[in-house]
C-alpha cells in the first residue's frame, strides 16, 4: 500500500474550489490547512491545498496522481 501526496494549486476562483472538490470526491483527503498568497506579477491571489490518498498499488514516479 502506498500513501500518495498532491499539492493542488491555482488562482483563488471557483475552478480551484472545483479542483479540490473533485479530488475529495475521488477519495483524496485534505492534508493540513490551505495556503493563500498574492502573486504580484499576475495581480491575483493564489491558493494551495495538500491532499493525500492511500492506494493499494505500489508507488511509482510514473503514476498519474490525478488519475488515482
Amino acid at each position: 500500500m502506498a500513501m500518495l501526496y498532491r499539492l493542488l494549486t491555482g488562482p483563488d476562483d471557483s475552478a480551484f474550489c472545483h479542483k479540490v472538490s473533485d479530488a475529495l470526491a475521488k477519495g483524496w483527503v485534505l492534508h493540513g490547512s490551505p495556503a493563500y498568497s498574492h502573486d504580484p506579477d499576475a495581480g491575483v491571489m493564489r491558493c494551495a491545498q495538500a491532499v493525500t490518498k492511500a492506494v493499494t498499488a505500489e508507488y511509482s514516479p510514473d503514476m498519474k496522481l490525478g488519475q488515482q
